[in-house]
This record gives C-alpha cells, structure tokens and sequence, in this order.
C-alpha cells in the first residue's frame, strides 16, 4: 500500500472547511432581521464568502444561540393565535 500525504492533507483541508448554513430558504424576517431559513443576517450573509474559519464558526455559535429564541418566538406567536 502506498502513503498518499498529499492527499490525505486535502481530504483533511475539505473537512475541516466550515459549511454554509443556508438551507436556500432565503426570506427576511422584519422582525428579527435573520433569514427565516438560516437565521442569518444580511451582513453575515454578505460577509460569509470573505470570513476566516474562526469567523464562520463564531456564525455558527450566534445561530445556535438565535435557533433557541426563533423556536421560542414561534411558539409564543403559535399561542397567541390560538388564543
């Protein structure tokens, strides 16, 4: 079996890459100001392709954080139309 180091490397570099998050849902909230698929911003989304690995993941945490509150959001509206 012969060592590939080169292309180990480059499977290595494809993996660590920090995805997008958008789900291609791409519609503004008024409200909120995040992206109704990807609860980003339109300053995140502009500045995505031109963000460092570590300011991708930092957009990563944000939304992990903006998740919870959208989901608490959508159930206090979900309420009060039922009410």
């Amino acid at each position: 079996m012969t060592d590939h180091p080169q292309g180990v490397a480059r499977v290595t570099q494809v993996l660590a890459a920090v995805a997008s998050p958008c789900i291609n849902v791409c519609t503004m909230d008024a409200t909120s100001g995040w992206c109704a698929g990807c609860l980003r911003t339109l300053d995140e989304i502009a500045a995505w392709s031109q963000l460092d690995e570590a300011g991708k993941l930092a957009v990563w945490n944000a939304l992990a954080m903006r998740r919870v509150d959208w989901q608490l959001r959508q159930q206090t509206e979900s309420k009060a139309v039922d009410a």
